[in-house]
């Protein structure tokens, strides 16, 4: 039985020239890759030396227990938008464009007739930060927005709630570089508090001052 000669390929045909004439558009490059991201070397810098550091200052027989930052939660209470409703878009946007995670809405929990609240009412805006993004954030935080503080001597290391979990308050939303003056309805502060594994105080304060958290001397 005979056997068919394979047929040739067909050749390519050519690309179609551009509209009005000219040469054929070359195949599009991929897209450059953005510069890397600095919360990367807050976190390359937690593993490379942070780490080992806490180890051999506490004695900690497994590395499992070195503290680390698990969350950080950013709260704006908006008392204000009992009367203001446009005040919890605001703070909203704020919020959103500094840590680059949209906030959820606080209610409260009980009726206090002096102040007109009714239970449920929100009263503010709050924003939980973990991985990359709570990285990003506390980049930016110790070496961006506190330094732009009129002044600033360092923050106070009292702040901890005896658990290793540090708060600090902000007055106002400008110490971020996205934020613009122009662009804002008012200025508003706002409370962080960096959740961390540390069993005391002690571990959580040199944990924080490590990172490169400013406190005062």
């Amino acid at each position: 039985m005979a056997v068919e000669p394979k047929k040739a390929p067909k050749p390519a045909k050519p690309q179609a020239p551009a509209k009005g004439g000219g040469k054929p558009a070359p195949p599009r490059a991929p897209e450059p890759e953005g510069p890397p991201v600095t919360v990367a070397n807050l976190k390359e810098r937690y593993e490379r030396e942070v780490r080992p550091t806490l180890r051999g200052e506490f004695s900690y027989a497994n590395v499992m227990q070195v503290p680390r930052v698990e969350k950080v939660v950013i709260n704006i209470g908006l008392g204000e938008s009992i009367s203001n409703a446009k005040a919890m878009d605001a703070a909203a946007g704020d919020l959103a464009t500094i840590t680059g995670q949209r906030p959820v809405v606080t209610r409260s929990k009980k009726s206090i007739s002096n102040f007109r609240l009714r239970k449920g009412m929100p009263i503010g805006i709050k924003v939980t930060l973990r991985g990359l993004r709570m990285w990003h954030f506390l980049e930016k935080l110790v070496t961006t927005a506190l330094p732009r503080i009129r002044d600033f001597q360092g923050v106070p290391d009292r702040s901890f709630d005896g658990r290793g979990n540090f708060s600090l308050g902000l007055k106002e939303q400008l110490v971020f570089p996205e934020i613009e003056y122009d662009k804002i309805d008012r200025l508003r502060g706002m409370e962080i508090t960096v959740v961390t594994t540390a069993r005391t105080d002690k571990e959580g304060r040199r944990l924080l001052q490590l990172l490169g958290m400013p406190f005062k001397r």
